[in-house]
């Protein structure tokens, strides 16, 4: 009587080595990847909606913060190290750091390895909201104050602060960030115009 064999297991797949934001940048630092927890993660390339939504959030900041003199005004998907063991790197699409976070003569070629106490983000057709949330969720843990998600499809947004329930504003009602930005007003829709 024959005995059968089971086939031996087949080999399991080694995980992917863990870099740190250096090694990250050093290879990844052009665009088009993120790193999470130390894993390199491609990101898809935003479409010319979400571009000029990006465009529209970062102007409207920067002549804000200019007529106060607050801090700068960061987009492009600008890379800020999160964490460290295992580094986390993400790129925000519009974001503000005070000068007293970043001197005024301070701002680095490189990432930025201060944390920013407002990020906006703009989601694209095509980023489930799962992703959304757990980009949102990274930044807050790692001391975002304030992060704002603007959905071009309902034109509206939603801000999360650490200590608050998520609050939606639809088009027709007003932003205002008074624990990042006191003063500052603007009606959501007009982001989307």
């Amino acid at each position: 009587m024959s005995t059968l064999l089971a086939p031996p297991p087949a080999p399991r797949a080694a995980p992917p080595a863990l870099l740190t934001a250096e090694e990250f940048y050093d290879r990844y630092g052009r665009g088009g990847y993120e790193l999470v927890k130390g894993v390199v993660q491609e990101v898809a390339m935003p479409g010319a909606r979400h571009g000029k939504v990006c465009v529209k959030v970062a102007r409207v900041l920067d002549e804000f913060f200019e007529a106060n003199s607050l801090g700068h005004v960061m987009s492009n998907d600008t890379l800020m190290l999160l964490r460290r063991g295992p580094d986390s790197m993400r790129g925000a699409d519009v974001c503000f750091v005070s000068h007293a976070t970043l001197p005024k003569d301070a701002v680095p070629d490189g990432p930025l390895e201060v944390i920013p106490e407002l990020v906006f983000e703009v989601r694209s057709p095509s980023d489930p909201w799962t992703e959304v949330i757990e980009k949102m969720l990274d930044y807050v843990k790692a001391g975002v104050k304030v992060v704002v998600i603007l959905d071009p499809k309902t034109k509206s947004a939603s801000v999360f602060r650490p200590t608050d329930r998520q609050e939606i504003l639809e088009a027709d009602q007003t932003l205002t960030l008074p624990d990042v930005l006191p003063g500052f007003a603007l009606v959501v829709g007009k982001l989307f115009e």
